[in-house]
């Protein structure tokens, strides 16, 4: 059970910064370069749905096991290999050399290899994750991630580390790079069984390169608080600012469950509703 309430979790946390994909508003200020969200939100939803994957294939996952159809992200055609006679334990999910349709809807090929030296709850846990051939759509994942358990903080919150350094070479032609530095807070919710009452504060840095050679930071400047009982982010602040463009300063506002942000630009603020 509680191997299943870390993978919801994991997988409701993945939305943290596709919103601003949604960001193509009335105004062109806003809308000039809504490109290089979109980038940053897609890089981030790759590499957190690997984390995803394998949090599923380990529920299930055996020695040789043929996945079944019935997870999130694993269908029939993804093979699972977990060896528990190696340490750090070794867990594999291979989708053969051929494009394996999941049920996100999404392709992918080639394989996601896992080590760990624990449970993801346990202090000092420390989860690696490399790839061989790995596709998403025609587009190949590369790099590692990394996630720490750092056990409790001066609060008595569990928290986490998570680093990538991470390069996508694109079906279309190119590269992009990505990599980001953050901290994963679980404030609420640790010790019960009810996913609906957990709730973490993300925070961190990320950094790219698009394709074209422009780059792009983000930062998150007041912790972004998320609600598993909530599809938005209901409080936080961050700063996405794109090479030669002004920075774009989003709040999340006190605390409310809301599809409404603001976003700052160039010193005028506008109203933005997320879908």
């Amino acid at each position: 059970m509680k191997r299943l309430k870390v993978i919801i979790a994991m997988t409701m946390i993945l939305g943290v910064t596709a919103f601003t994909t949604s960001c193509k508003k009335e105004n062109s200020q806003i809308a000039d370069d809504t490109s290089v969200s979109k980038d940053d939100a897609w890089a981030e939803s790759l590499y957190d749905n690997v984390t995803n994957i394998a949090n599923e294939a380990y529920v299930n996952g055996s020695v040789g096991l043929k996945s079944t159809a019935e997870g999130m992200f694993l269908s029939g055609c993804a093979t699972v290999s977990l060896d528990t006679t190696v340490f750090p334990r070794e867990l594999t999910i291979d989708f053969g050399d051929e494009n394996c349709l999941c049920n996100d809807g999404r392709y992918r090929r080639g394989k996601i290899l896992l080590t760990f030296n624990g449970r993801y709850w346990w202090p000092g846990t420390v989860i690696t994750y490399g790839f061989d051939n790995y596709f998403v759509n025609d587009n190949q994942v590369d790099g590692t991630k990394t996630i720490t358990n750092m056990g409790f903080n001066d609060d008595g919150h569990m928290y986490f580390n998570i680093e990538v350094v991470g390069v996508i070479y694109l079906s279309g032609g190119g590269t992009l790079s990505w990599s980001t530095s953050k901290v994963r807070e679980w404030v609420e919710g640790q010790t019960t069984w009810n996913i609906m009452d957990d709730v973490y504060h993300i925070t961190g840095t990320s950094n790219g390169i698009r394709p074209s050679g422009e780059t792009w930071t983000r930062v998150i400047t007041n912790p972004l608080r998320v609600e598993i009982g909530c599809r938005w982010i209901v409080s936080g602040t961050m700063e996405i600012t794109p090479e030669g463009l002004p920075v774009r300063y989003f709040d999340w506002g006190t605390g409310e469950c809301d599809n409404i942000a603001t976003v700052l630009v160039n010193g005028v603020s506008y109203t933005i509703f997320l879908p």
